[in-house]
This record gives structure tokens, C-alpha cells and sequence, in this order.
């Protein structure tokens, strides 16, 4: 989730956990972050074809140390109409805090860029 000793976490990761609704999460993910399983009401529930009716400009972020697949998530940069793929390559799940060089470096570019092309 975060690749920072847990005492240094941002406030904003510790009040997720906090606060988070841990049998919701269950019902819905199952127990596990590295992939839905069990019953888990997500399951079956895949959107990828409807990836190319996405229309706005869209940026899809990739970190080496994600439990989020960075294939999968630049996959999925070309399937919408405006992709583009970011990969953080000393992030975790939470890139904005653990590399933020190559997480805010790359927003900020493409934001720019949306900008430019308006």
C-alpha cells in the first residue's frame, strides 16, 4: 500500500485505515488485495469493453511496487479514446506519497497537456 515506515504514514493513509468500513471492503473485494476472491460481490464484475467509451482525457498510473498490476493498468491507458500511461517506478499503491518525483513530474505533465490540446 505505502512503501513508508508505518510511524511516517501522511494522515490521510492513516484515516483511511482508521475509518475505513472493514466488512464492506470484505463483501465487496473479499480478503485479499491481490485479487477478488471467495464470494466477494465484485467478483465477476469486469468493464473492460466498456474502457473505449471513455472519452475525456485520461491518465492511468502504474508503480513497480503496486499490488495493481502496471501491465494491466497501461493495458488499459490504450483503450480509452485519450490514455496515457504513467509509471511510478519506486511507488507503491499510494505513488503520490512514496515517489512523488515520477507521480507529480508525470500529473503535472498531463494536465498540461490537456490544457495545450483545449
Amino acid at each position: 500500500m505505502l512503501r513508508i515506515p508505518e510511524k511516517e504514514w501522511p494522515e490521510p493513509i492513516s484515516r483511511t485505515f482508521a475509518k475505513g468500513n472493514h466488512a464492506l471492503y470484505l463483501a465487496m473485494q473479499g480478503p485479499s488485495e491481490f485479487g477478488i476472491v471467495g464470494d466477494a460481490k465484485l467478483k465477476n464484475w469486469d468493464r473492460s469493453k466498456d474502457l473505449s467509451k471513455i472519452t475525456v482525457p485520461t491518465l492511468t498510473i502504474g508503480a513497480k511496487y503496486d499490488t495493481m498490476d502496471p501491465e494491466h493498468m497501461k493495458w488499459m491507458s490504450t483503450k480509452v479514446k485519450n490514455g496515457k500511461y504513467l509509471y511510478c517506478p519506486n511507488g507503491s499503491h499510494s505513488a503520490m506519497y512514496d515517489d512523488q518525483e515520477a507521480y507529480f513530474r508525470g500529473l503535472i505533465s498531463f494536465i498540461k497537456d490537456v490544457d495545450r490540446k483545449r
